[in-house]
């Protein structure tokens, strides 16, 4: 276990604990939340991964209880240099370091059943989410939601963006396409044990519906196990009522996928 420091918070849930977490990720301190239902002996474990880029797109409390709420131990790294974390976010290059720590600091929590793994990254977060599948096979699902999965597309579709990815990244695609390449996981997918899950609202105007299909397509092509669902009216945020139906079907889905990869390689 890597983590260094846990804080107890206030939890809206009167049945969900809530935490704040210190753990170590490539000697770096890095924080985020935990949320442990007072339940069960041994639930699935949640990774959830966030989007943005520093206070833009920073976790939720309230995301974090809702998935909790479905019967899952959840850990939802700030990422690193936020909110008193040590490092520089990078995003998706070296911090993606603190989502294969934060995984590893959730498998080995006694309230998490280790055989019920699985991991959400919803904008950003869907390029940490398939690298880290990628790097811990023994995940058993993972859910792209409104998920970027090629960094040269996001830099093609998000002029405003491209200052802080060439900044950041540290020049464009053209000039530099190795370091793009390094944060396509798109390219990798054939490396994926998991189950894929695709969630994108085909009117998204930060992460294009192309980012869905191309993984899509390349999950087929692979053998990878994918599932797609589509809502051709949502955007990138989904209207609070329909997205609280669809993320406890996707809770469903993921305990689901436990039963259906027993056996598997």
């Amino acid at each position: 276990m890597n983590m260094i420091e846990k804080i107890r918070l206030p939890s809206p849930h009167p049945r969900i604990h809530l935490f704040l977490v210190s753990y170590m990720s490539s000697g770096y301190l890095v924080k985020g939340y935990m949320a442990i239902p007072q339940w069960g002996k041994q639930l699935p474990g949640l990774l959830y991964l966030r989007g943005g880029i520093k206070s833009v797109g920073m976790v939720r409390i309230q995301r974090v209880i809702q998935w909790a709420a479905e019967g899952m131990v959840v850990i939802a790294p700030f990422y690193r240099g936020n909110k008193g974390g040590q490092g520089q976010e990078d995003f998706c290059g070296n911090d993606r370091e603190d989502a294969f720590s934060a995984f590893d600091l959730m498998k080995s929590l006694p309230q998490v059943d280790p055989d019920s793994l699985h991991i959400l990254g919803f904008s950003r977060g869907g390029v940490m989410a398939l690298l880290t599948a990628i790097e811990r096979p023994e995940t058993n699902s993972v859910i792209c939601w409104n998920g970027v999965t090629d960094m040269v597309l996001t830099y093609e579709e998000r002029i405003k963006l491209r200052r802080m990815m060439k900044r950041v990244i540290g020049g464009t695609p053209n000039k530099y396409p190795k370091r793009y390449a390094w944060r396509t996981p798109l390219l990798s997918v054939s490396k994926i044990r998991a189950h894929v899950l695709l969630i994108h609202g085909e009117q998204d105007e930060h992460v294009s519906i192309e980012h869905a299909y191309r993984l899509e397509k390349a999950c087929k092509a692979s053998g990878v196990t994918v599932s797609s669902w589509y809502y051709p009216t949502f955007s990138h945020h989904f209207p609070m009522k329909e997205q609280r139906k669809i993320l406890s079907s996707a809770a469903a889905w993921m305990k689901e996928r436990v039963h259906h990869s027993m056996g598997r390689q």
